[in-house]
């Protein structure tokens, strides 16, 4: 079998809390390697930075929807949640504050995702 076709079947199988939590390990995986990148490699951190930026507009816009299930209360601290991420992650951009805060916030979403876990990058 083919590596992809391990991964359609995979994401197949996965149910929606599956997926979110694959889907931040391999966000947050890009932040950290940007982390760590050479501080010159400026395509490296925006391509991460911006990938996690759309992550959490696309939360805030799915909980802003009425017919979500979600509780009020929850969908209302994700819509939060991205706001912060938008405004921390510009400052990230101009060098005014520090990637490992949304890093962190990523992993603990991961941990809530995988029912209480701690959560590394996957």
């Amino acid at each position: 079998m083919s590596l992809q076709a391990y991964q359609s079947a995979a994401q197949r199988a996965e149910n929606p809390r599956e997926a979110e939590y694959r889907l931040f390990g391999q966000v947050t995986r890009a932040l950290m390697e940007a982390a760590q990148a050479d501080p010159t490699d400026f395509k490296t951190r925006i391509d991460a930075l911006d990938w996690n930026r759309r992550l959490w507009s696309a939360l805030a816009t799915d909980c802003s929807d009425p017919g979500n299930a979600m509780p009020v209360q929850a969908r209302a601290q994700i819509i939060s949640l991205s706001i912060w991420v938008a405004r921390h992650t510009s400052a990230v951009m101009r060098k005014e504050e520090d990637i490992q805060d949304l890093i962190d916030i990523n992993r603990l979403i991961m941990q809530g995702l995988s029912g209480g876990a701690p959560a590394e990058a996957a």
